[in-house]
């Protein structure tokens, strides 16, 4: 269950995520909300995928709006893997072959923390480097799409096809086109591991970032361990931001123009209240809770221009890193598998898990996911980071 929202057309070669609208497919961002919803047209990175040369071969389940860990809360079900964990769908299907890509959503690490559990990559490009045209929203101010790949060759060419600036979409950054090539050479780099998200790992989360550190080592990279002390304020503003975007957005679900309708209603308010209740899962709602909660009068200085500001100085602290080291090591996510669980758990479970993955969605920078961890860069330096990633592929450790 969970693999497919739609059936894999023949000779496709890329998948595109269920929160990514493509013309012909039914789009629900694994949500009940949205059963029904047909796009009238395709997602900007689509649309360029395809006369890039690539075709879609169809679309893959994902969490409900993309707000759980591995797309368990799915409204098609979950994606499992042989051990009985929890597997993203679109990592799965790069990791057999099924496709050669995927467009992926990150609104708060899910791609990443797939591609890392499966084997494959996933790169988190600088935000407005590619459209979000398209893209069922939820926190725009940190949600970037981007391409997920069995190898850093294939990610930077999917990359360079979607990424340029899109006019229609008023977060795209005005460079028409971009080339991930990077001159610098991989033994010149410097690269950090982050103590703090390393250090609260598991053995095995771990593990895997001493085996890339030493393989970069023995590409000639300079590697040392560096201090984020925001790194845990981090992953709170980004919570405090994602959930009160994400209630202002999913606002526009109330069973009236489109999507799920509830049945059993008198009047508009039953309507609107019925057709959430039963179209939204349990962590939907108490994301849009909590959001409604830090944008309320008495909480919106305490908590959400709390957390623009914390957003500020997180950016700051990275910045004054990226200084001195071209990258960032850190693991992608704090275990090496994930058993399902009860969603009454989740607001806390992602809550805990982001803790990993909210400095690239709060500050924009760039991440790639290779070998089971996550490589943070400076904006605009994804090609860097490709090559870093190519290097350990060539290189290493496994």
């Amino acid at each position: 269950m969970g693999q497919f929202v739609t059936e894999i057309r023949p000779g496709g070669a890329i998948a595109v995520d269920d929160t990514i609208q493509v013309k012909g497919y039914e789009t629900k961002a694994g949500s009940r909300i949205l059963e029904g919803f047909q796009p009238l047209f395709g997602a900007e990175a689509v649309e360029r995928l395809e006369k890039a040369g690539y075709e879609i071969a169809g679309k893959t389940a994902v969490g409900e709006f993309g707000l759980d860990l591995l797309g368990e809360f799915s409204h098609s079900g979950a994606t499992l893997g042989a051990s009985g964990g929890l597997r993203g769908a679109a990592a799965e299907l790069a990791a057999a072959g099924t496709v050669k890509g995927a467009l992926c959503a990150d609104l708060n690490g899910a791609p990443r923390r797939a591609a890392a559990l499966s084997g494959v990559g996933f790169v988190k490009p600088t935000y407005g480097t590619v459209s979000r045209y398209g893209l069922i929203p939820c926190a725009c101010s940190g949600e970037q799409i981007g391409v997920m790949a069995k190898s850093a060759g294939d990610m930077r060419g999917l990359l360079e096809a979607v990424a340029g600036h899109d006019p229609k979409d008023g977060t795209s950054l005005p460079t028409e086109s971009y080339d991930y090539a990077d001159g610098k050479a991989v033994s010149e780099m410097r690269v950090g591991v982050v103590k703090e998200l390393t250090d609260a790992a598991s053995d095995g989360a771990r593990a895997k970032v001493q085996a890339q550190a030493d393989a970069l080592r023995g590409l000639g990279v300079a590697v040392g361990e560096v201090s984020l002390p925001l790194a845990d304020a981090a992953r709170t503003a980004w919570n405090i931001l994602l959930c009160a975007e994400t209630c202002n957005n999913l606002s526009r679900y109330d069973g009236v123009k489109f999507g799920y309708r509830s049945p059993d209603y008198r009047n508009i308010d039953e309507l609107y209240v019925n057709s959430r209740t039963e179209g939204f899962n349990f962590l939907t709602k108490a994301v849009i809770l909590y959001g409604s909660d830090v944008l309320s009068k008495g909480r919106y200085f305490a908590c959400y221009d709390k957390a623009l500001k914390v957003r500020r100085l997180v950016w700051e602290q990275s910045k004054a890193l990226f200084e001195n080291y071209d990258a960032l090591l850190c693991p992608a996510c704090g275990k090496t598998e994930y058993q399902p669980y009860d969603i009454k758990e989740a607001f806390g479970a992602v809550f805990a898990e982001s803790f990993y993955t909210a400095i690239p969605n709060l500050t924009g920078f760039p991440s790639v996911v290779c070998g089971g961890v996550q490589l943070i860069g400076d904006a605009l330096q994804d090609g860097r980071l490709l090559n870093l990633a190519e290097a350990l592929e060539g290189g290493a450790a496994k």
